[in-house]
């Protein structure tokens, strides 16, 4: 089982980052391969079992969402994918922020866990660590800019 993995230092105090990376429903706002993100179950992005339906950006179709974690003391999400175009028979993926404390950054991580055909495993691997989440940890650091 492949562990795709991306992580990043943002040059912004844990306390501003976390708000945007806790907004289950909030992801087109800093991730530039989503074109849009609505929540389609739960009256917010931080209620487990909420579900986001993504329009991936350049037509690459639709992805639904399920938030099965959120730890607000360890700065983590949960999320797991319920249909993609992608050939994934499971995705679990966990976001988390932490302190960079000596200098009042943070760092963030990004990783899955997923089960999918052999022939398929390399090429999402690297579409999830770089294309995914790479992207979208170095946009949440360009939206900070510091």
């Amino acid at each position: 089982m492949p562990r795709p993995y991306s992580s990043a230092v943002i040059t912004a105090p844990l306390a501003e980052v976390w708000p945007h990376v806790r907004d289950f429903g909030g992801l087109h706002r800093w991730h530039p391969a989503i074109a849009t993100c609505e929540l389609i179950r739960g009256a917010s992005g931080s209620e487990i079992g909420a579900q986001r339906r993504l329009t991936l950006a350049e037509g690459g179709g639709t992805v639904v969402e399920e938030l099965t974690a959120l730890d607000e003391r360890g700065h983590a999400l949960t999320y797991e994918i319920l249909e993609s175009p992608f050939p994934v028979r499971r995705y679990v993926s966990t976001v988390r922020l932490a302190p960079v404390t000596a200098v009042g950054h943070t760092f963030g991580e990004w990783w899955t866990e997923f089960d999918a055909d052999g022939a398929d495993e390399g090429d999402l691997a690297g579409l999830f660590a770089n294309g995914v989440f790479g992207v979208g940890l170095a946009a949440l650091g360009e939206r900070f800019g510091r």
